[in-house]
């Protein structure tokens, strides 16, 4: 007597599939995440540039000073990216547009 095991075998298959491309979901919306993150972060940037000018009479500029504020500016929007809101709103709306994109295939 033999034992047809090919039925078992397709769910199993399939469930390992279905676990696989769970996992490349999970690793697309972490880049995503991250990825958005950033644009925010280039968005204070650019913001923060304005804002805080080095242009102050009071003290007045040393060699390097530019390179150091740049540096400071650089810091300042990478550490509050992702609090504002904009990177969160631009990650649900590419998950909306990525999950329609999917529907229609």
């Amino acid at each position: 007597m033999r034992i047809d095991t090919s039925m078992a075998m397709m769910n199993y298959d399939n469930a390992k599939l279905k676990n696989q491309s769970q996992v490349i979901q999970n690793q697309d919306d972490a880049k995503l995440k991250e990825q958005t993150d950033h644009f925010e972060a280039l968005l204070l940037k650019t913001m923060l540039q304005d804002a805080i000018k080095n242009d102050d009479t009071l003290y007045p500029k040393q060699p390097g000073s530019d390179i150091y504020h740049s540096m400071y500016i650089d810091q300042l929007s990478e550490e509050l990216s992702g609090s504002f809101g904009y990177s969160e709103l631009l990650y649900r709306y590419l998950q909306d547009q990525q999950n329609q994109n999917a529907k229609r295939k």
